[in-house]
């Protein structure tokens, strides 16, 4: 049989160590031997004797998050030892490793693919997001030392905050967990109309500080309502969560 299906570059990428790695730009491989977390409804295929287990809340503590901020993706333990593959929505998969108590990223859940178990994560409400009435507030928060995935729809830039930066909430993946968080409503920053007619940007976040900020090439579409249905859809006009945890 011949085809160009059989090209090298589609072939199962091995590695001889365990753990999450790129099979290709939009699929995740998980080399387990042990176990990972990962989003629920996220695996492709698998080989090997795997077993996959719903995750709870994770403690009291993040159920009474949950039920504030309304959202309702749940998370999967992925455990025992084979290779697993994840992916969403062909969006493309990005590696990140934090390095240390140090290390910490805030990270829209909507992107959230998988991590592994060694890694902290919490949900918190983003900074200066009061205002944003009737919208996702809240992000999740990594620390520790661990290999994370995040998807992106489309190839993301990432800006160095050395000036005042803007983004849209809906597009905003990630950002150092150490910047000065602010939201803004867009008249106040000239954005609210353009010869009288509204841009369509009711609130940008802006970042001070020293760090960086991860924007992809699209505006995740707003859920009907609070919560979502657990699509992974982000919750009303900001949209900053997305539903990640349950």
């Amino acid at each position: 049989m011949r085809s160009n299906l059989f090209a090298p570059e589609n072939q199962e990428q091995e590695s001889a160590q365990p753990g999450l790695r790129l099979q290709n730009s939009k699929m995740l491989k998980i080399e387990l031997n042990g176990e990972c977390l990962a989003r629920q409804g996220s695996m492709v295929a698998f080989q090997g004797q795997v077993h996959f287990e719903a995750k709870g809340s994770g403690g009291i503590g993040r159920f009474l998050k949950q039920q504030l901020t309304g959202e309702g993706v749940p998370l999967m333990k992925v455990s025992g030892r084979g290779d697993v593959f994840l992916a969403d929505a062909a969006s493309d998969v990005h590696l990140i490793d934090l390095e240390g108590p140090q290390d910490a990223l805030s990270i829209n859940g909507a992107n959230v693919l998988a991590f592994e178990p060694t890694l902290s994560y919490d949900i918190q409400m983003v900074q200066g997001a009061a205002s944003m009435s009737g919208s996702g507030l809240f992000n999740c928060v990594f620390s520790g030392q661990g290999r994370l995935a995040i998807t992106c729809k489309g190839s993301p830039v990432v800006l160095n905050v050395d000036q005042p930066t803007y983004a849209d909430p809906q597009a905003a993946v990630a950002w150092s967990a150490g910047l000065q968080v602010g939201v803004h409503r867009a008249d106040q920053l000239g954005l609210g109309t353009l010869l009288g007619r509204t841009t369509g940007e009711a609130y940008t976040m802006g970042f001070s500080g020293r760090g960086f900020v991860i924007v992809q090439p699209s505006e995740e579409p707003p859920a009907s309502a609070v919560g979502g249905h657990g699509s992974g859809q982000q919750s009303g006009s900001g949209g900053v969560l997305g539903g990640l945890f349950s």
